[in-house]
């Protein structure tokens, strides 16, 4: 194993992170190699730099007039330079901020300073790289995103374990989140030592987002397997934070409360613009790390872990989405705008709401609960809801997505973020007057 990689475990070894690193976690180092070397000489090397593979004229980096027309609002750094391998660190700090701000439950001590991946996608599948072996389990929703099923099961040859989060026969006076379903998941994966396990939340595909109750007790299942001993690993997939349409939804990130909650948790945070921004292709996002008794040092070793992850994939984050999100921040009248795209997508979200509870669904369609994000989910009984999706995209034009389930038991996903006020009535109607 390499010396980089074994200092940094030496780093992390009586923590949690350690005992639930894979085997690639443990082997992953970022090099005091090209980019490391450049980066010291960026800092130092006042008479000349010549360790970055970039033609410069001016100390600053050459750039074709096409591209500059292209990006009339940006240096030639910020357009066409490298960006640092954990992201821009103005970024990076400025991320952090906004996780502080919408967090209240969080200190700056608490975490780690974000790691700037492309993606969500991205920082998802390296979490899993860092944390997940052959076979080892990783607890989800049923159903699910279905990305989850090709990072865990496919990349890392993973085992996903489909828990039912949705409880079945719940009821306006119920929690609608099946508390005892996951309770005994939890227990179970408590028993061998380590419970790993991904929350989404708002949740794609349900749309569905706990209740403060539910948040507290969630919580509590999770500290309890960390109080009998078990390494506890929590991924937040974050993707649509910030999206809750309801007074009683829990309006913060689980990671609030599970950041310094036990020595033997370790929450890791994974958000972005994407959606919070309405910024989708820009392909930014950040992974946070936040553990009770992990200090500086130890954040810093999981970072460069990171680091070495991300420099040995893509290299690193684009450089002028970094930038333009940078210089969006700080664009007056832009929160107001983001209220405006929020109340655009709430009124949706309530005109769904409205016919689901007013009009009787079919034998073959059960809607689960929603109340946040951009989807709502039927559950599909005694067909499939491929054939569902089928006959309303043929007879109808109306797309919408199948999600396979286990049992007897399909999912039909409707988007409701992309569907126009005058467009949600009759694709309603469609799918409950449906001939299958």
């Amino acid at each position: 194993m390499n010396h980089l990689a074994l200092e940094l475990n030496k780093i992390l070894e009586e923590t949690v992170a350690y005992r639930l690193l894979s085997d690639l976690g443990k082997r992953i180092y970022f090099p005091k190699g090209i980019i490391a070397q450049s980066a010291e000489a960026k800092k130092n090397a006042h008479r000349a730099n010549a360790t970055i593979g970039m033609a410069c004229r001016g100390g600053k980096p050459l750039r074709l007039q096409v591209f500059a027309e292209q990006f009339p609002c940006f240096t030639e750094s910020e357009s066409v330079a490298y960006a640092p391998t954990a992201g821009v660190e103005k970024l990076r700090y400025l991320w952090q901020d906004q996780i502080l701000r919408k967090n209240s439950l969080i200190a700056e001590s608490d975490i780690s300073l974000p790691v700037i991946v492309p993606g969500l996608t991205a920082g998802i599948s390296y979490a899993a790289d860092l944390f997940w072996d052959v076979g080892q389990p990783i607890l989800a929703s049923a159903p699910c995103w279905d990305n989850y099923s090709l990072i865990f099961e496919e990349r890392r040859e993973a085992l996903l374990k489909g828990i039912p989060f949705v409880h079945e026969n719940f009821t306006a006076a119920t929690s609608a989140l099946d508390l005892p379903a996951i309770e005994k998941a939890v227990q179970n994966e408590a028993k061998t030592g380590a419970v790993r396990l991904i929350l989404n939340f708002p949740n794609n595909p349900t749309g569905y987002s706990v209740s403060v109750h539910e948040a507290d007790a969630l919580v509590s299942i999770l500290n309890k397997a960390a109080e009998g001993g078990a390494a506890v690993l929590v991924l937040c997939d974050d993707a649509y934070f910030g999206l809750f349409y309801e007074k009683e939804t829990y309006k913060e990130s689980l990671f609030g409360k599970l950041a310094n909650l036990h020595k033997n948790i370790l929450a890791v945070k994974i958000d972005g613009p994407t959606k919070e921004d309405y910024v989708w292709g820009l392909r930014l996002a950040a992974v946070t790390f936040g553990c009770k008794g992990m200090n500086e040092a130890c954040y810093e070793a999981l970072v460069k872990k990171m680091m070495g992850l991300i420099r040995s994939s893509v290299s690193c984050a684009n450089t002028p989405s970094q930038y333009a999100f940078i210089k969006a921040h700080d664009t007056t009248g832009i929160e107001d705008e983001k209220r405006a795209y929020f109340d655009m997508l709430k009124q949706r979200y309530e005109l769904v709401k409205h016919f689901v509870a007013n009009h009787k669904a079919p034998a073959f369609l059960k809607p689960l609960p929603f109340n946040s994000g951009y989807f709502m989910c039927f559950r599909i009984d005694g067909i499939r809801a491929e054939d569902v999706r089928q006959k309303l995209l043929a007879e109808y034009g109306i797309g919408t997505i199948a999600i396979s389930g286990s049992g007897n038991s399909d999912y039909l996903r409707i988007a409701f973020s992309s569907l126009e006020n005058h467009q949600i009535e009759d694709v309603y109607h469609r799918l409950y007057e449906l001939d299958v």
